[in-house]
């Protein structure tokens, strides 16, 4: 019976490069999750690493945001289209 090839627990919490990197993997986890292929192991190795990469993309988000506060002194602008 063939070896699942599942990630180490270190590669589970290793931080992606960048926020789109990160994006790119939760959607192929995403994929392969749906598909019903994987067995039990590996699936539940890419829902942690999901977990993972879903906190590190709401903490870069939450950074922008504090930083476009910062810029704009405080106060949240209206999105105008003009």
């Amino acid at each position: 019976m063939p070896k699942a090839k599942t990630k180490a627990v270190s590669e589970i919490s290793t931080p992606p490069q960048s926020y789109e990197l990160a994006l790119a993997e939760l959607e192929e986890l995403a994929v392969a999750m749906e598909s019903g292929q994987l067995p039990l192991g590996e699936m539940m190795q890419g829902y942690r690493r999901a977990s993972f990469l879903l906190e590190f993309c709401r903490q870069q988000l939450d950074t922008v945001e504090a930083q476009i506060r910062a810029l704009d002194e405080g106060q949240i602008k209206q999105w105008s289209q003009d």
